[in-house]
């Protein structure tokens, strides 16, 4: 079996995840997206299956879409990157499937936007469509924050500045739940906790178990299919009405949550390779 890695600069879980593949005794070949060359007019990749890993998301999504096209399978799927990597087609996709989430309004200009803010009511939250890490997430109480704030995204004028997905703000109560999906099982489950209203860990959020329930793992699942399932990450806001899913993270982390769980995520993603592999 001839099985490829595709991935950049090497974090905690890519060594996790060659440390499983070598205890297996699987060979597999590192793809370095830093060095990558793709011939359109060549689809010559001789792979069972290649397991993406790469951090930056247009490197994933473009590579993964070639590789597709030629044929050969991964881990996910050009499809899933796709959607997982755009808030707004993650979001489009839990509705179309009817998976719980927070309201959610886009808007092209800041008069729409701020129309769209107050329709929604205050506190909102705005983010960029793309993005990750839980950076320019902004939490907008008033009206005058909300000014601002469109203010200088129309000015920075980016490309991430350009569409405002405006999020109905979900209190928290200091955490929430991220779900970690292989295939059609919920493997294990954190609790993300901070004193601020962003808990991601790359935040500074602390990470500890949280108990797989049905209700749990029925959402985390129905998310995953949501978006074309295979190996994802679910983040999950409770409320007094039920779990709500926010977000649907394609090339997952998950170094804080193999202690915290007892759960071997690296050894139930390497099985899931080999099953998609054997297809």
């Amino acid at each position: 079996m001839k099985i490829g890695i595709l991935c950049s600069l090497i974090r905690k879980e890519e060594k996790l995840l060659f440390d499983e593949f070598r205890r297996r005794d699987l060979e597999f070949i590192r793809i370095d997206d830093r060095e990558l060359i793709l011939d359109l007019h060549q689809r010559q990749w001789d792979f069972d299956v290649i397991l993406e890993r790469s951090i930056n998301h247009s490197r994933a999504l473009h590579t993964l879409k070639y590789l597709n096209d030629c044929g050969i399978k991964t881990v996910n799927t050009y499809d899933v990157a796709n959607t997982c990597g755009d808030k707004l087609l993650t979001t489009l996709a839990l509705i179309r499937e009817g998976v719980p989430t927070p309201k959610v309004s886009v808007a092209y200009t800041p008069e729409s936007a701020l129309q769209a803010i107050e329709q929604l009511g205050y506190p909102v939250v705005l983010k960029p469509a793309v993005g990750s890490w839980g950076r320019l997430l902004s939490k907008v109480n008033d009206r005058d924050a909300a000014e601002a704030l469109l203010e200088h995204k129309e000015t920075l004028g980016s490309y991430h500045h350009s569409t405002y997905y405006i999020q109905a703000y979900v209190e928290k109560r200091g955490r929430d739940i991220r779900s970690f999906v292989v295939g059609d099982e919920t493997i294990c489950a954190i609790y993300r906790t901070s004193q601020h209203w962003i808990t991601n860990t790359a935040r500074g959020g602390i990470a500890s178990n949280c108990p797989v329930t049905p209700d749990l793992n029925e959402i985390s699942v129905r998310a995953a299919k949501a978006v074309g399932g295979g190996i994802v990450a679910i983040d999950i806001f409770e409320t007094p009405e039920g779990l709500l899913v926010n977000e649907v993270n394609y090339t997952m982390e998950f170094r804080n949550s193999i202690d915290t769980t007892g759960v071997n995520i690296p050894a139930k993603v390497v099985d899931y390779v080999l099953e998609v592999a054997g297809r």
